[in-house]
């Protein structure tokens, strides 16, 4: 049986490791064959397909597999409580089990599928998996129904711009394996969360993220023009980290072109870092407003201070602007009411694209969670757009008038 056109897709795609997210009954099963026959035609290959536990692996692709190549005449020796299959040129193939991961350490192979991975412990690649590919150069197939923002989907995002890496996205009407009725069937037996996971292969959790304008596919894109002189940086006075974003602005809008962020680190850190990546440039910065208020050291320096020796311009406003009003402006700016998108981000800015995609408020409310780290990233990006681009209210012009402060 022939593979359908997006199987046929991953499966014609050169790069070493593939990320597929993919709806319910999209063929990730026969796919994985394909791909497994693919390597194993060649002589002493050592292969491994990977699903979450022991009694899925052997449910799930086991007999096919075997009646697969029994039927190509490619069997050499079966060992069914080893659950491994010996080809005639003695490539092997063996079906093995997350939940048992250490069990597979310390073997050389040339090509894995990790099959419903989303439901695997990131350890079962980053700490076991990975190095047996390292010595054959092998490749991986990472294939899984979303489960959240888990590791796969840092996986999936991370594979959309990296070298020998690639990522697919196809829902179940996609795969040509199950009717339209029969979704639209589904659609209606699932809550949204449940059938946006399971047939449309979305990372998205419905109701709690706070971001929900953003589209890695369209706001996350290349800046390939010139860098101006004058940069905008949006800053938030944290900790750790301390954390910043560079933005160009546009014809339209805005364009984050990089990130900084520095572990245990201080404002005086952040802005030398910014002069030593920017040397000559003009730097217009747009800092949390309580900075102007906090002294951070026994000399009575402020973070908005600290920036001005510098050289920097600050903006800010007297006092915070409403965080819902903030959260708007930038959701507004990554997706208006129209669909048209002012605000993108570089795929360098790695650290800021999680934390968009991931920020979410707490259960039930409509505050943002502050206990995952996610939020200063994002805060730098809102300082920087809230000033910029406001939500315009009546009372704008007469209790939020900004600060503006020159160059030092």
């Amino acid at each position: 049986m022939a593979l359908t056109t997006p199987q046929q897709t991953i499966f014609d795609d050169p790069a070493r490791f593939r990320v597929v997210a993919a709806g319910r009954r999209f063929g990730k099963t026969y796919l994985s064959m394909y791909e497994i026959a693919r390597i194993a035609r060649f002589p002493n290959k050592r292969i491994f397909y990977v699903a979450p536990t022991y009694r899925m692996g052997k449910q799930i692709i086991w007999e096919d597999l075997k009646q697969q190549l029994s039927d190509r005449k490619w069997v050499k020796r079966i060992n069914e409580s080893d659950l491994t299959i010996t080809l005639v040129n003695n490539s092997r193939i063996s079906v093995r089990s997350a939940d048992n991961f250490d069990s597979m350490r310390g073997v050389s192979l040339d090509f894995i599928v990790l099959d419903e991975c989303a439901f695997m412990d990131r350890e079962v690649w980053t700490e076991v998996l990975r190095p047996t590919l390292s010595d054959r150069q092998g490749g991986a197939l990472f294939i899984t129904t979303p489960k959240g923002f888990n590791w796969v989907y840092d996986m999936w995002t991370y594979a959309k711009t990296a070298d020998t890496w690639s990522a697919f996205q196809y829902t179940t009407i996609e795969g040509g394996n199950v009717t339209p009725e029969e979704v639209e069937s589904a659609r209606h037996d699932l809550d949204l969360k449940t059938f946006q996971q399971e047939y449309e292969a979305s990372f998205e959790n419905a109701g709690h993220i706070i971001y929900h304008s953003f589209d890695i596919e369209h706001n996350v894109k290349s800046y390939t023009d010139d860098i101006p002189k004058i940069l905008h940086l949006g800053c938030d006075f944290n900790i750790n980290p301390v954390s910043g974003v560079i933005g160009v602005k546009t014809r339209t809008g805005m364009h984050i072109i990089d990130e900084i962020v520095i572990s245990d680190s201080n404002t005086d850190e952040l802005a030398q870092e910014v002069v030593r990546r920017y040397p000559g440039y003009t730097i217009v910065a747009y800092p949390d407003p309580a900075g102007a208020q906090r002294k951070t050291s026994a000399v009575g320096r402020t973070d908005h201070s600290i920036l001005q020796q510098y050289g920097f311009e600050i903006k800010a406003h007297r006092r915070h602007t409403a965080v819902n009003d903030r959260i708007n402006a930038v959701n507004k700016m990554y997706c208006d009411a129209a669909g048209e998108r002012r605000l993108f981000i570089d795929p360098r800015c790695r650290k800021t694209i999680e934390c968009v995609t991931k920020h979410q408020y707490k259960e039930g409310t409509r505050v943002p969670d502050k206990e995952s780290g996610y939020d200063h990233q994002n805060d730098a990006v809102g300082y920087l757009i809230d000033y910029l681009y406001p939500i315009r209210r009546p009372h704008d012009q007469t209790e939020n008038q900004p600060t503006i402060w020159g160059v030092y």
